[in-house]
């Protein structure tokens, strides 16, 4: 379906203690199901050639919900590079398109997946295509910081940004599509000199464009990219699943 060979990454190694609860936040329930199969029957519509879920599961709930999708242990979280680092043994030298996506955003669509998989196979050959949204409060996200030709320079933490930067409102989903003969490179080379000390996914950006290589963006809607972090964001993410589900028929 996708046009290019493609492989996906689904980052699920979070506790979730904003949940409240013993239960693995992505196996909460969104209409009825652990909210993470709504994403897996999304990755299956693309039918990649290779998928790889990276967990802290050591009850192997979450192992189990996932499959027949393989699993990665993150013993120690470390950043979402540090994550998506763990998956290199699965992947391997993958030559085609790589899709970073996370197991607490399940309500993404094919049809926007696919619209960074176009991206990411265009003229320009963009090293990264990262999807940006306009939240109606950005404060807390990572801003897409631009050049005047519209290309992405890099990505800046909200923590991490200057007053100037939060001006910025188109902001990072977290999700992304990368050209996998680059990835595991610029992964290896990622620092976590940042007021967190982790490894941040986001780097990746201002490593591809200082090795010449040309990084993207696509919009998408806010409505899509939740990420369930507490109940409040679960209640709002089963609303709009049921408003999905009224308008069709009951079919997602």
């Amino acid at each position: 379906m996708v046009g290019k060979r493609t492989a996906v990454i689904v980052l699920a190694a979070g506790q979730g203690t904003r949940m409240e609860s013993a239960l693995p936040k992505v196996l909460h329930p969104l209409a009825g199901r652990p909210m993470v199969e709504h994403l897996i029957e999304t990755i299956e519509g693309l039918e990649p050639e290779n998928a790889v879920v990276v967990v802290n599961d050591p009850t192997g709930q979450v192992s189990k919900a996932v499959s027949p999708f393989p699993t990665v242990l993150q013993l120690d979280r470390l950043g979402t590079a540090h994550a998506t680092l763990m998956t290199r043994d699965v992947i391997g030298n993958f030559d085609g398109n790589v899709l970073v996506l996370y197991g607490d955003t399940p309500l993404i669509t094919v049809k926007t997946l696919q619209l960074m998989l176009d991206a990411r196979n265009s003229q320009s050959n963009p090293a990264v295509v990262v999807l940006g949204f306009r939240p109606a409060d950005p404060s807390e996200y990572g801003r897409l910081i631009v050049d005047e030709d519209g290309n992405l320079e890099a990505i800046v933490e909200a923590k991490e940004a200057t007053a100037h930067q939060l001006q910025v409102n188109i902001c990072n989903s977290g999700v992304m599509a990368i050209d996998g003969k680059v990835l595991f490179d610029l992964l290896s080379r990622i620092g976590n000199d940042n007021s967190k000390g982790e490894y941040y996914l986001t780097d990746i950006i201002a490593l591809a464009c200082s090795d010449g290589r040309p990084c993207a963006y696509v919009e998408g809607d806010e409505a899509e990219l939740i990420g369930v972090n507490c109940r409040a964001d679960l209640a709002l993410a089963e609303k709009i699943i049921q408003d999905r589900l009224a308008r069709s028929d009951g079919k997602l």
